[in-house]
């Protein structure tokens, strides 16, 4: 915790602590969301199995608007991906070496949970579990990934995307609605498969709008963000929201229910970028309060608060001006991807043990007993996650080591090389992730997962761990001839 203390007193002042904040705030509804609406129970034959109690909590549907904050997150990734992207560049990095920091920080620890889940399902089967046990354990593990798929590619056309916010500003976002419009079309006539893209355009819609918030709050010329037109977006984006679900074709959960004719979320639909919109107004509202907004949640130091900035708040001296909110949204957000990857693990760790123990309550979902073990469920899942990123959420913060210093090397088509490298890579890893995703959750894999999808996804880190390697060895002259350390 001293540590986190410390890290936290050494936050810039020009840092915008309410992205943090939202990035914080999102994931910690995604994983209590998850906690609170799974269903551990038994099959016919004694077996474990899980699944959502959202079909059974119809009148929970509406909920789901305010708990599906995936749109946060993309909102977030184009605000953070325009911010350090310009940043890099300007300090004379390379799109290749971001990209490579940007890759590192998301595959790492991916790679840890999935060689883990694969691990133990090996270990699993040669111990002679039920093969068909062991695939519906790491089907349900591997659920958050799914998430990371589409917004590794988000991230390496960050840069190409990012030249076109600046040339053609909302028109692009517009676009990508209107192309997954086109898809939700498709999949009402019957070809789901022609709306595969929007798996890809509707993120990036929503990615794009982060961008302009950069660019907003850079003082570069941007989308308005005061109220007169805010206010007008968030009602008309609540109001799309209520006739596309309520009148209209689509589900009213903004989280997948099983049998519905369309899903929200795979791929996104026009409802959920409706919604998106609707709570991204809100935010950019709630965003106009300013500086007082972290003084209100206790986010900033007293001295900020005061206008002044002391030494600790510079990160001097011991680390005494962090308050213990924001020491906590820099604690989440040091750890945000491990969280995220293991919280469902935590689960099936969880209810594995209650188990063997003889102690796992099942009562009938909506009851009043439901409701009630639901607290103890939580809490206990939130001490066994906290274990979980104590083991392996030091992957993620050695993964955040930059190439700060890296001076790519340029001869003999080297760059070249590196670059088809780095592309490669986020386009092996993302393969792979996609077929682990798709894979369906009946089979057996002596893995757990497809073993050509494992590889794959191993493959594009490999690559780019090797583009990094040979972007790290280079290193800028001093002037004795001596090289940086």
């Amino acid at each position: 915790m001293a540590g986190l203390r410390q890290l936290a007193a050494r936050t810039p002042a020009s840092r915008d602590r309410y992205v943090d904040s939202l990035r914080a705030l999102a994931i910690t509804l995604v994983v209590l969301g998850h906690w609170l609406v799974t269903v551990i129970t038994h099959t016919p034959h004694g077996r474990l199995t899980g699944h959502s109690a959202l079909p059974d909590l119809r009148w929970a549907w509406p909920l789901t608007w305010l708990v599906q904050v995936l749109p946060v997150f993309f909102l977030v990734g184009g605000y953070a991906n325009a911010a350090s992207l310009t940043a890099h560049r300007d300090r004379g990095g390379s799109t290749v070496t971001w990209l490579l920091d940007r890759g590192r920080r998301l595959l790492l620890p991916t790679t840890v949970l999935l060689v883990t889940l694969a691990l133990a399902a090996l270990v699993a089967r040669v111990a002679g579990a039920d093969p068909k046990l062991v695939r519906d354990a790491v089907w349900f593990a591997a659920i958050p990934l799914w998430f990371l798929s589409p917004y590794l590619l988000v991230v390496l056309l960050t840069r190409p995307m990012y030249a076109l916010h600046r040339r053609y500003g909302v028109a692009v976002p517009l676009v990508l609605a209107g192309l997954v419009a086109l898809g939700d079309l498709a999949r009402l006539a019957g070809h789901g498969g022609l709306a595969v893209g929007g798996f890809l355009f509707g993120w990036l819609a929503i990615h794009q709008v982060g961008f302009a918030w950069r660019d907003a709050c850079a003082g570069r010329p941007g989308w308005p963000t005061r109220p007169r037109v805010l206010v007008p977006l968030l009602v008309g984006g609540f109001t799309a929201t209520v006739l596309l679900t309520w009148l209209g074709p689509y589900p009213v959960s903004m989280i997948n229910i099983p049998g519905e004719r369309l899903h929200n979320m795979s791929p996104p639909s026009l409802a959920l970028l409706t919604l998106a919109t609707t709570q991204i107004a809100l935010i950019l509202l709630l965003r106009r309060l300013g500086s007082r907004l972290p003084a209100i949640l206790h986010l900033s130091p007293p001295s900020a608060r005061n206008g002044r900035r002391q030494p600790q708040d510079r990160g001097e001296g011991r680390g005494g001006g962090a308050t213990a909110g924001w020491t906590l949204v820099v604690a989440i957000n040091a750890f945000v991807l491990t969280v995220f990857l293991w919280h469902v693990s935590a689960v099936l760790l969880l209810a594995g043990l209650l188990d063997a123990l003889g102690v796992l309550p099942t009562p009938p979902v909506g009851t009043l007993d439901w409701w009630l073990w639901r607290v103890p469920w939580l809490l206990m899942l939130i001490v066994l996650l906290a274990g979980l990123v104590a083991v392996f959420g030091r992957v993620e913060t050695r993964a955040a080591h930059r190439l700060r210093d890296a001076v790519p090397d340029q001869r003999g088509g080297r760059a070249t090389t590196r670059s088809a490298l780095t592309v490669a890579g986020f386009a092996a890893a993302t393969a792979g992730l996609v077929g682990i995703n798709a894979a369906p959750r009946a089979g057996e894999q002596l893995l757990g997962m497809p073993g050509w999808a494992l590889a794959s996804f191993l493959v594009g880190v490999a690559a780019l761990e090797l583009a990094r390697a040979t972007t790290a060895r280079a290193r800028p002259p001093q002037p004795d001839g001596q090289v940086r350390r």
